[in-house]
């Protein structure tokens, strides 16, 4: 099934954790269906649309596989609300701005981005909630640790 022009619900799925851990990460709930295609239409395509190829490194999660990363069991993934993903043509700082400048997002996260190592490190993470947004934006360290506003 197809979400947009280049996004479809099967790569929301994708987990090889979840192929190593042998864990289902489908749904047919379509609530969280919906949720998937208006944080790809909102937020993912547009990213697409504006920087080219896009690598969907985390989406949809399964409570069992939110749980075998040791995710918070709130996380936004587990509802279809957040995606974490790279543009393969520009780095993540560029794509978090360009993110944070021009779209309307939940929540932002330049995620364990270090310019020392290079601009693809790390990655981005964007949750959307339709119709109730609260355009945060952090960054987060290598540590795990909330390191401040994107600026």
């Amino acid at each position: 099934m197809k979400l947009s022009k280049n996004f479809t619900l099967a790569e929301m799925f994708k987990s090889a954790t979840a192929d190593r851990l042998g864990i289902d990460n489908t749904t047919d709930n379509h609530v969280i269906i919906s949720n998937l295609k208006s944080l790809v239409d909102n937020v993912w395509q547009p990213v697409r649309d504006q920087f080219g190829p896009v690598v969907i490194n985390s989406a949809y999660r399964s409570l069992e596989l939110n749980r075998a990363l040791k995710s918070k069991d709130t996380s936004q993934h587990i509802l279809g609300q957040a995606i974490d993903g790279e543009a393969l043509r520009a780095g993540n700082y560029e794509v978090a701005a360009w993110i944070r400048d021009n779209l309307e997002f939940d929540q932002l996260i330049l995620e364990f981005y270090d310019p020392t190592k290079g601009a693809r490190s790390g990655w981005v993470h964007c949750s959307y909630v339709e119709g109730n947004n609260r355009n945060e934006v952090l960054t987060i360290n290598s540590n795990g640790v909330f390191a401040g506003l994107l600026n």
